[in-house]
Parts: structure tokens; sequence; C-alpha cells
């Protein structure tokens, strides 16, 4: 993407974590692993500015990578969802 000087796109921002869209397969099992619907996970917007540039579409699932100081690193699970 094209920037102009001294302007950060927010996906590239230091303090957004890393968002990355899951193969069917590893949505499946993110499901079965918590026992619930795509539906039932938070929602995201297919054009929230952290995901902008990945190529998501409405029914994708989104695994967001955080830092933590206790765990070291958690996931969280976002379904994307039109507005």
């Amino acid at each position: 993407m094209a920037t102009k000087k001294n302007q950060i796109l927010v996906p590239d921002h230091v303090y957004v974590p890393k968002h990355e869209i899951i193969t069917k397969q590893e949505a499946e099992a993110v499901l079965e692993k918590y026992n619930c619907k795509p539906t039932e996970l938070p929602l995201i917007f297919v054009n929230d500015p952290a995901i902008l540039g990945l190529g998501v579409k409405p029914g994708d699932m989104i695994k967001i990578t955080r830092k933590s100081p206790t765990a070291g690193e958690s996931l969280y699970y976002r379904y994307v969802v039109e507005i």
C-alpha cells in the first residue's frame, strides 16, 4: 500500500497485534475446541482498519496474536462480518 510521508498504516503500527486469516480447517478446530458457533465469537467488521490489506471477506475467521506479560502471547479469534 502506498503511504504519504510520515503516514503509518494501522496494521503496521507497533501497538496493533498480529492479525491473520486462518484456514477453514483451523476455524473448525477452534469452534470445536470452544464448543461454539462462529457468530458466538467476538465480531470484527470487514472494513476494520486493523485487517486492511488481508483480503478478508465475511465469514472468515481472524486469529489475533497479542503479547502478554504473563503468558508470553495470547490468542484471540474473531469472526468477520459486514456492517
